[in-house]
């Protein structure tokens, strides 16, 4: 029961990611809002929400300041993790699409052997070598369609793409230790709300001109839906892993990009070639045959 418990989880939270991206599209599309100002009230709005939440069902929402060994990788996992992947993915996304945005993200296994090589300094084993290729092999169609000549996305849009899943990487290793002491909701709650103000102080919403823009009851709406669905998608994906492995998350998180490729597909009409088709789904493909494969491997080869 507990396992269907989680696959319904993971299922769920990446639907409902691959569903914020097209809908984070259309709203920086369709009005002259901007990246931080829309991700600073995001991040800050759902923060409090978590928190209070948690207070309502009288868990000690400060405890965790209490230790201060905590504080500082708390800190570092909200901006570097929290905000790092958000501001990347919805900066991906304003640059690209949603499309390319969540297939990027898509692409930490990738980033997490390499990190993993690098630490024990030798060369991964052949079946990852070989997924990698494969996996490059899809971006390489995506991007290009095929042509050595022709680069669809552009060169900003690649670069917030590549670090949309190094960023991901950090957020699904690195805060490991701290969500088994303190919780899930804990730990999003005070990520989301400290990332949310350490944008806000480095691009001061309270000076923007785009507060106007929220007199359109429609916005209103479309950031409420952006902030309701993103954070329970988080807050799915993060704790399916009590109850199915890593490796199982990975493999059902490729609902992410599939949702994405429908909704864009039926909402803005976003129509890839057959080229680029074929390498979003070898992405998938080998990125699920990379994490599948690597649960037969021994210990040694994923520490």
């Amino acid at each position: 029961m507990e396992r269907l418990k989680g696959v319904s989880m993971i299922l769920i939270g990446a639907m409902l990611w691959g569903a914020t991206g097209p809908l984070m599209e259309w709203t920086l599309d369709v009005y002259p809002i901007t990246v931080p100002f829309l991700l600073t009230i995001r991040l800050i709005v759902a923060g409090i929400v978590l928190l209070l939440f948690l207070k309502m069902k009288k868990v000690q929402v400060t405890s965790i300041f209490r230790q201060k060994i905590w504080t500082r990788p708390l800190l570092i996992f909200s901006v570097a993790g929290m905000l790092g992947v958000q501001y990347s993915f919805v900066a991906a996304i304003d640059t690209s699409n949603a499309v390319f945005a969540t297939l990027m993200q898509f692409l930490a296994p990738v980033y997490v052997i390499v990190f993993i090589s690098l630490r024990l300094r030798k060369w991964p084993p052949v079946y990852q070598v070989l997924g990698m290729l494969g996996t490059l092999a899809g971006l390489f169609l995506l991007l290009t369609n095929g042509r050595l000549d022709s680069l669809v996305i552009s060169g900003e849009a690649l670069f917030w793409g590549v670090l949309v899943g190094l960023a991901f990487t950090f957020y699904t290793l690195y805060p490991a230790r701290l969500m088994q002491e303190w919780g899930v909701l804990l730990v999003v709650g005070w990520s989301m709300l400290f990332g949310g103000i350490f944008l806000g102080l480095i691009n001061p919403i309270f000076l923007s001109d785009e507060w106007g823009l929220l007199a359109d009851p429609t916005l209103i709406l479309a950031i409420i839906a952006i902030i309701l669905i993103g954070t329970m998608a988080f807050v799915l994906f993060l704790s399916s892993m009590r109850f199915i492995s890593p490796v199982e998350t990975s493999i059902l998180s490729a609902m992410e990009p599939l949702t994405a490729m429908v909704i864009s597909l039926v909402w803005f009409g976003h129509f890839l070639s057959p080229l680029q088709i074929g390498g979003a789904l070898l992405m998938l493909v080998f990125v699920t045959w990379l994490s599948f494969a690597g649960n037969k491997k021994p210990v040694k080869d994923n520490s």
